[in-house]
């Protein structure tokens, strides 16, 4: 079996600092904040493990651009799949606008 190298970025983690944020302070509840974090995390690591079991979007550009979407809890992880590595790009909360925050983020 292949394991992928998973990489995450910069903007991956400052939405995981966001959202710890969020679920500590904003919604004080502190008890469940490193649950959630956990989850999410366990989650994008086990992504070193057949990362194609979670499809692409079908929408587009996202979809030309080959980034999957995988669901975990109320929150979307993004990720690219390129010669044996795992790029996780976004962690995003799943009520939000997905298609207008990437097109934000990644329209270069």
């Amino acid at each position: 079996m292949e394991k992928y190298i998973v990489n995450i970025t910069e903007d991956a983690l400052s939405d995981m600092e966001a959202l710890y944020q969020y679920i500590s302070v904003k919604l004080q509840a502190p008890q469940n904040t490193m649950g959630q974090y956990n989850r999410i995390a366990d989650a994008i690591l086990s992504l070193d493990s057949f990362p194609d079991r979670y499809g692409l979007f079908e929408c587009e550009p996202e979809h030309s651009m080959g980034i999957h979407r995988m669901i975990v809890d109320n929150y979307l992880v993004c990720y690219v799949i390129d010669l044996g590595v795992v790029t996780v790009t976004d962690v995003l909360y799943g009520a939000s606008d997905i298609h207008k925050r990437l097109q934000s983020r990644h329209s270069d």
